[in-house]
Formats: C-alpha cells, sequence, structure tokens
C-alpha cells in the first residue's frame, strides 16, 4: 500500500496553540504512537508525529490482540481493518530434533471469546495507520534532542537526521511511545538503567515467506529445550511466523551479533532439525526481524509535567506476557479519553489515566514473568510443571469447563476489560 502523503513543515512554530487546539507531540510512528496520536486528535488535540527512522518499520511477527486492545481499536476506527488469523482447526504439534513427538496446547487453543486474536504486528500497524487523519503530521528522520517544560508548555529540540538541521517548537504535551530504549524517556526521567529489568533472554522472531515444509498453513510447531525454545506460529490466511527464545547471562553481550549466526551458535551443534533448519535458511536472507533482549520496563510514575510515556518506553512487559501490542492500544485510547473528560485540567487528566491503567499494567508485567515458562524452560522442574499444565488445560477443554473457568480468573478478566468505561 502506497503510503499517504502528508506535509512535513520544519520551521519554527510560535506558540502552543494552532487554530485554537492544544498542540501535543508524539515521538515515535509504532503501534503505541500511532493510537496515541489518533486517540489525541479525537479529544481535539493537534498532533505532530515525530520518527527517527526513515520511513514505518513494516515487518512483522506473531502478536496476540485480546479484548482489552479490541475494545480500543474499535473505538480509534481501526478494528474494522483487522481480523483474527486463527484458523478454526489450528493445532500445534510437540517436536523435537528428530520430528513430530505428538500434539501440544498453544495460543489458538483458548476459547476464542476470551483469548486473543492471532495477528501480525504488521496488521495492527497498518490498521491504525490507515485509521490516522490526514491533519496529523508526520515527520520522519526526526528525533527529539532536549525538551524544557514550565508551567504552560514543553519546549521541543528536535533535530532532522539528514541534514542536521535542528528546530524549536512549543507543544501543550510530549508523549513519549518510542519504544523500550526511549529517548523521551531518558531525556526527561533519567538513564535507561534506571528502569529496564533485564529477564536474561533473548528473541528473534520474523515472518516466514511459506508455511515449513510438511505442514498445513493450520499447523504449528514446538520445540522446548533447556534453556531454549523455537516455536512456528500457524495462521490460517498467511504464510507462518517464527519465535526463537533462549536463557542467557548477558544479554547485552548477544547485541550486534549476526542473529543468524547466533542461533546457530546457540542451538548447535546440528542437526537442527527439518522445521528449524527452514527457518534458519530464511532468517539468513531475512531484511525484517527482530532481535533482542527480553526486559521489562518498570517505573514509578509515567509523566512528568507536561511529558507523558506510553507502551513499551513507559511499561514494557514483554513478549512472554502476550499483552504488548494490547497493552499500547488500550493504554493510548484511555489517554485520549482522559484528557477529553479533563479537558482544561491536563495534571487530572494524566494521574486519572495512570491510576485506572497501573493495576492493570502492573498485573501485566507479573504475567510476563511467570509466563515466560510458556515459553521457555530453564531446568526439568519447569519443564514438568509446563507439561502438568498443559495436561490440566487439555482435559478442561475436552470437558468444556476450559472458558467457564478463564472467564473468573482476574488475569482473563483484566486482558477483557474496557478501559475507558472506568473513567
Amino acid at each position: 500500500m502506497m503510503e499517504r502523503h502528508r506535509a512535513e513543515s520544519r520551521g519554527d512554530v510560535g506558540g502552543s496553540l494552532r487554530d485554537g487546539r492544544a498542540r501535543a507531540l508524539v515521538v515515535g510512528l509504532g503501534i503505541a504512537g500511532i493510537a496515541s496520536a489518533i486517540a489525541l486528535d479525537q479529544a481535539g488535540w493537534d498532533v505532530t508525529i515525530i520518527e527517527k527512522a526513515p520511513a514505518r518499520r513494516r515487518g512483522g511477527y506473531f502478536i496476540g490482540l485480546f479484548p482489552l486492545g479490541r475494545h480500543a481499536a474499535e473505538r480509534l476506527g481501526a478494528l474494522d481493518a483487522m481480523h483474527n488469523r486463527r484458523g478454526k482447526h489450528s493445532e500445534n504439534l510437540q517436536i523435537d530434533r528428530n520430528g513430530i513427538l505428538g500434539t501440544t496446547l498453544g495460543f489458538a487453543n483458548t476459547p476464542s471469546d476470551v483469548g486473543p486474536w492471532m495477528m501480525l504486528r504488521g496488521d495492527v500497524e497498518q490498521a491504525t495507520f490507515d485509521a490516522l487523519p490526514d491533519r496529523v503530521e508526520i515527520r520522519y528522520s526526526t528525533r527529539p534532542q532536549n525538551i524544557l517544560q514550565n508551567s504552560t508548555e514543553a519546549i521541543v529540540t528536535c533535530e532532522e537526521s539528514a541534514s542536521g538541521k535542528t528546530s524549536q517548537e512549543s507543544f501543550d504535551l510530549v508523549v513519549g511511545a518510542d519504544g523500550i530504549r526511549s529517548q523521551v524517556r531518558e531525556i526527561v526521567f533519567g538513564a535507561s538503567e534506571k528502569y529496564i529489568r533485564p529477564m536474561n533472554h533473548m528473541i528473534c522472531a520474523f515472518e516466514l515467506p511459506a508455511n515449513p515444509p510438511g505442514l498445513r498453513p493450520d499447523q504449528g510447531v514446538i520445540l522446548t529445550e533447556k534453556g531454549r525454545a523455537f516455536q512456528v506460529f500457524p495462521f490460517e490466511d498467511h504464510p507462518a511466523t517464527v519465535l526463537f527464545t533462549y536463557r542467557t547471562d548477558d544479554p547485552r553481550s548477544e547485541w550486534g551479533k549476526p542473529a543468524a549466526q547466533r542461533l546457530r551458535e546457540v542451538y548447535g551443534p546440528g542437526p537442527y532439525g527439518t522445521y528449524m533448519d527452514y527457518a534458519l535458511s530464511v532468517l539468513d536472507e531475512a531484511d525484517e526481524y527482530i532481535f533482542d533482549t527480553a526486559d521489562q520496563v518498570h517505573m514509578p510514575r509515567w509523566h512528568q509535567g507536561r511529558v507523558v510515556l506510553v507502551g513499551d518506553a513507559a511499561w514494557c512487559p514483554t513478549l512472554y506476557s502476550g499483552m504488548g501490542a494490547t497493552s499500547a492500544i488500550g493504554g493510548a485510547d484511555l489517554l485520549g479519553a482522559a484528557l477529553r473528560k479533563h479537558s482544561d485540567d491536563i495534571d487530572a487528566a494524566l494521574e486519572e489515566w495512570e491510576t485506572i491503567l497501573r493495576p492493570h499494567i502492573e498485573s501485566f508485567q507479573r504475567q510476563g514473568i511467570t509466563g515466560r515458562t510458556n515459553f521457555v524452560v530453564h531446568d526439568e522442574k519447569e519443564r514438568i510443571k509446563r507439561e502438568r499444565r498443559i495436561a490440566i488445560f487439555r482435559r478442561l477443554l475436552k470437558s468444556g469447563l476450559a472458558r467457564r473457568l478463564l472467564l473468573k480468573m482476574p488475569r482473563f478478566k483484566q486482558r477483557g476489560v474496557d478501559l475507558v468505561t472506568l473513567l
């Protein structure tokens, strides 16, 4: 799809109001940033987005979108462009290096009305981008250098990377939606080391151009070994995606290493088996993939003055929680609703927004820690516990009790709440 053109103004803007509308700067053009821009536009704000990259990131890997996120996406005008890619007869196969051992359970086995839609990150990013009003200005290759605040405005110095040109503008609110290594957080709240909590694991995720040989489109595979795991997530109407995840004592030392080479070292010596070997061959030629540490962000406050953080910049629950995209959209939608409710009091809006959202995020972060064993186990004890959970849930599914049980569990209730109704 061709990118919609938006004017890219570069000059200084005097004052913080344009046509009588309060001005907001959103930093970051990912899911959290786009959703925040839509929500603020709906609340009556004039919104500008800056993105350090020269273009949108379009890569996709598996994500789950729970009802909490779908409520928000509908209000933001993006849900109609999304759909659940889970097949009606999806199944996951447990494998080892030699082949298929039998069936197991995965995301696709959760009852659909309480579980997530199975999607790609690009599905959500594209749908929200398409819902973004044309009046929202986007400036690529631009990043914040400094943010100065007083009681009435935030003065932001930005740099355009291509020319090195800097400019200053005044905004009523700055939204940092620039990811786990947020520059906004670094400028306003201090060094990232104060807030990032490593989980001592790495992840590598990417799309496949075609399903692995020998698998139906609705079949995925799961390989679980001590300290490392490999999964292929199946979709009904799209080639599968892949996740490698493994434990490491020094995750920072992994940065900068070629992903495919490092995975062959960690998962070696071969043979890797049919499915992993195919995935590694794809990664050798892949342009779009994520290879990064699995970290969480824990902060005592997500806002300070006229600056607020959203999504991974504020709370990153990790891939292991399954709630990254859901909480990003939900948090952005709630922010817009709070600013609309407290249209003349930004402080009150941000306080109520955080008071409502924080208990849910803290729960999702705890689930990210405990949910790690759903992806990778460290020892035989964890493996046995994981297999027992799967066996119990399999029996509940056969008896029809799984849905009723999940509906009563606080963790699933929180994943389904419509946050704006709590305002």
